[in-house]
């Protein structure tokens, strides 16, 4: 189940999310994106706006944003694993993927795919 999830203690959203950084995925592109050139999409994955295949900046800001406002679930070391920003009326799910340095890659999620607790 997605939910929107309480923080650890002393976390400092702001300073975690400047550190927050968007790599991207090719596997949720249908087109050539700052993720690379897309290999055939895994079964099931969800693919991303193709107006956002060139607009990594815009994405980023969203990820921080969205860390920002608490809008993140599960931890895993000093990020969390599940950051959710609402563009719209669609819900956009990223996913840590280097925790090391807070890299995540992101996908749209279907409607029926809700998050507990988003506004």
């Amino acid at each position: 189940m997605r939910r929107v999830e309480g923080l650890p203690v002393g976390i400092d959203l702001k300073a975690l999310a400047a550190k927050a950084t968007y790599g991207g995925s090719p596997y949720h592109k249908d087109i050539p994106s700052f993720a690379g050139r897309p290999p055939k999409p895994r079964p099931g994955a969800s693919i991303c706006p193709r107006g956002l295949a060139k607009q990594r900046d815009r994405v980023e800001k969203w990820l921080r944003e969205a860390i920002e406002q608490g809008h993140v679930g599960l931890w895993q070391g000093d990020f969390p694993l599940r950051v959710w920003h609402r563009e719209g009326s669609t819900v956009f799910e990223a996913v840590l993927t280097r925790s090391k340095v807070g890299e995540y890659h992101g996908y749209p999620l279907e409607p029926n795919e809700k998050v507990e607790g988003l506004p």
